[in-house]
């Protein structure tokens, strides 16, 4: 269901950019419905998805054996949600020198776990477990600096209602959180299951 309403979402934020005078353009990009969103929650339907199956004793997901897709799947998540970070702290201006983190430490991440997918070496799997934990923990920075970033905007915190909606989005950087906490479960899996 959170998979089903997440693309249907996807269409809506979609739809949302296209309808805009000049439609698809930068413009429109940085300041319609975010496109990359719903896709989270979709993300999120389809990993639960493949928790229950993991739960129930499948070593396998699609035909693949279960670490090695849950990685390639967490690493093509990751990708996506850099390019949103991208496109929202590039119309940002990268004002902070640290808004560059989340747009160059999670990519590293995604591309060592592509390559972990499809290799059993170790250097890349130990490589990669380091920067995920690094991604994880800027999901759980990125909302400090978004909650410092609602307090900057006019009012402050006294203007919490309007200042929450300007944004920064504070909802948004657990979503690396997440996403390297599946990757680091996709490696654990790898290792059990000697993929």
């Amino acid at each position: 269901m959170a998979a089903a309403t997440g693309l249907a979402g996807l269409g809506f934020h979609a739809f949302n950019i296209g309808k805009r005078p000049g439609g698809l353009s930068w413009l429109n990009l940085f300041y319609a419905a975010p496109i990359g969103a719903p896709f989270a929650l979709a993300l999120a339907g389809f990993f639960g998805r493949c928790a229950v199956r993991l739960a129930s004793g499948a070593r396998t997901l699609y035909g693949w054996p279960a670490g090695r897709f849950l990685a390639a799947a967490t690493a093509g998540g990751i990708v996506g949600t850099v390019g949103e970070a991208g496109l929202l702290h590039f119309r940002g201006a990268y004002h902070n020198p640290a808004m560059a983190l989340p747009v160059t430490i999670p990519p590293i991440a995604a591309g060592l776990l592509g390559a972990a997918a499809v290799t059993q070496a170790d250097t890349p799997r130990k490589a990669a477990r380091a920067l995920l934990y690094a991604t994880a923990c800027l999901g759980v920075a990125g909302v400090g600096f978004h909650l410092f970033g609602v307090s900057r905007n006019m009012g402050g915190f006294r203007n919490l209602s309007q200042n929450l909606l300007n944004g920064p989005p504070l909802p948004a950087p657990p979503s690396f959180l997440g996403l390297a906490a599946i990757g680091l479960a996709a490696l654990a899996l790898m290792e059990a299951n000697h993929e």
